[in-house]
């Protein structure tokens, strides 16, 4: 298991699946754990490299939450929920806990939510003017 990567496929799977049982209970929860997240990120070189997505992921979930954006459809907020649960979750695809590749899988997701809201992300950023 130690060898195991994550496929596109299988992140992109499990971003839909989990995205789809998204609710505001779980929009709350990524927004009130905003600090675990980023210390994620920031700790971890596969999430590293995210870190500036991540911030406007948190601004466009707090601009839908706080209703001053919504050109944004509720499974694109949703499937940015999805993920970064599922990089709050030790236990995942791959458990974060196995040194060296514990954090693939999570920045897999991470792409994977990345690629699947990308065009809902660029007019977010072009509202935001970032």
């Amino acid at each position: 298991m130690t060898d195991r990567k994550i496929s596109e496929e299988e992140a992109r799977e499990e971003l839909e699946t989990k995205s789809q049982k998204v609710d505001s209970d779980d929009v709350q929860k990524v927004l009130s754990r905003k600090e675990d997240i980023e210390a994620k990120f920031e700790k971890s070189g596969y999430l590293n490299r995210f870190i500036n997505e991540l911030k406007l992921m948190f601004s466009m979930v707090q601009d839908y939450w706080n209703g001053d954006y919504r050109e944004v459809p509720w499974m694109t907020i949703a499937a940015v929920v999805a993920a970064l649960l599922y990089v709050l979750s030790p236990v995942d695809l791959i458990p974060d806990f196995i040194p060296g590749i514990g954090m693939i899988d999570d920045a897999a997701v991470v792409v994977a939510c990345l690629n699947l809201i990308q065009s809902d992300f660029e007019a977010y950023k072009a509202w935001k003017g970032k």
